[in-house]
């Protein structure tokens, strides 16, 4: 379906959409067949279904359902199936996670929770997250100030735009528009949800971040002292 809120797409392998021309992403899929993918971007991959063998130019690695990745320069998936998320010129860490948990561990609204798989590398970065939608959710209709990217990864459920109803299952990806409006609803079943931002308002900065703000200079913290040149 597609409307000016909400799009969903049937599981297909290859290129599925070009996204947020703000943050240029494009959602890519793969089902059972390579696919491989490669260029100056960074990519964010999860397995939906099935085992996969992830190639990148750290090695070989065998990834179980629920598991995650981030990567550069070049990847190959096969096996199973699941989704790619290509942001162009921008570069991530290489990280494998997972599998995911049953819930989130961060609190979101209306009962809803959150966990932030890959997190950004630096404010401002992309992430990637898991929502858990418990039964018998009825979410606020919101927006988001940037596209979001996913796939239904278990359970089953339904999101309400202006435009109508959509059925959200396994295997179901989608994109919510920059200013899209929608909610999320479950009856019956939770539902877990992965979904990727190309953008954060959340992260380190040169001026705050773990290391420098437990760097102790005579009792103050080092992120508080500008004048102070840290290699």
């Amino acid at each position: 379906m597609q409307s000016p809120n909400f799009e969903s797409f049937e599981w297909s392998h290859g290129k599925v959409r070009e996204c947020d021309p703000n943050f240029p992403t494009t959602l890519h899929a793969w089902d059972k067949d390579a696919l491989t993918l490669k260029g100056m971007s960074a990519f964010f991959g999860f397995v939906a279904e099935g085992e996969a063998v992830l190639t990148t130019e750290s090695g070989a690695f065998r990834l179980k359902t629920g598991m995650y990745f981030s990567a550069n320069g070049k990847v190959t998936v096969q096996g199973g199936r699941g989704i790619v998320i290509e942001r162009h010129d921008h570069r991530a860490y290489f990280l494998l996670g997972g599998p995911v948990e049953e819930k989130g561990r961060l609190k979101y609204i209306d009962g809803c929770t959150d966990s932030l798989l890959l997190p950004p590398v630096r404010y401002g970065d992309p992430c990637l997250n898991l929502l858990y939608f418990p039964p018998g959710i009825d979410q606020t209709s919101h927006t988001h100030p940037s596209d979001r990217i996913g796939c239904v990864f278990s359970g089953r459920g339904e999101c309400e735009t202006p435009e109508g109803i959509i059925p959200l299952t396994p295997g179901t990806m989608f994109r919510i528009p920059a200013e899209g409006a929608h909610k999320f609803r479950t009856t019956d079943s939770a539902m877990r949800v992965i979904a990727y931002h190309p953008d954060s308002d959340f992260g380190p900065t040169d001026q705050t971040h773990p290391m420098i703000n437990r760097t102790m200079v005579e009792g103050v913290s080092a992120s508080q002292l500008p004048q102070l040149q840290t290699a």
